[in-house]
């Protein structure tokens, strides 16, 4: 039987780098994948890009309400060896639950890639959702300026840190916004700025 995975982390860990390897490495043994991305990433539009500079273009751009379902078929008929999924924090609990169930039932493993919170460290509802149905979970680490692992995932607009706004905003739509990853210390620190510890 076949696992649903979630590997997850801050922005920057290489999340989209790891997923275009994966399916790199399966398609250099003639096995089939499809890349699957949520339609609320913009960035790229209907390709992956990694902050390194590789570029895939994705097989299912996803619609929000979209459901899974109807590709049941497609995928075992064409013989699908594995479904990658970037992003996955943008999926509904639903669609979670189709890859879940398309793990199980077609016997296809389905690895999910995305954070695990937004820039106001709170659970995006698809993180959510893997976390209490992946069968094995793996956290991607990468580092804070400070030199400690980053967990956290800051918004910066014009370069000031901000902690209020919209929850999605996707870097790159707009000059103005970035992210940077941040340990706890330092996202505490430039959250609470008048804390004298």
């Amino acid at each position: 039987m076949a696992k649903l995975y979630f590997r997850y982390g801050a922005m920057n860990c290489g999340k989209s780098s790891e997923l275009m390897q994966v399916a790199h490495n399966y398609n250099e043994n003639n096995k089939k994948v499809v890349v699957v991305k949520s339609i609320i990433d913009t960035k790229g539009d209907n390709h992956l890009e990694s902050r390194i500079g590789l570029k895939r273009k994705v097989d299912l751009l996803l619609g929000q309400e979209e459901s899974l379902e109807p590709y049941y078929d497609e995928w075992l008929r064409d013989e699908i060896a594995c479904i990658l999924v970037d992003e996955c924090q943008f999926l509904s609990g639903k669609q979670v639950e189709e890859l879940w169930i398309a793990s199980k039932m077609l016997d296809i493993p389905v690895i999910c890639y995305g954070l695990r919170t937004d820039f106001q460290t709170n659970s995006f509802g698809g993180s959510k959702r893997l976390f209490e149905l992946a069968d094995e979970l793996k956290e991607l680490k990468t580092i804070c300026s400070c030199g400690k692992s980053a967990r956290f995932n800051a918004r910066f607009v014009d370069g000031k840190f901000v902690t209020e706004g919209e929850t999605v905003v996707i870097d790159g739509s707009s000059s103005s916004v970035e992210y940077k990853p941040l340990c706890g210390k330092c996202y505490i620190k430039k959250k609470y700025r008048d804390l004298r510890y």
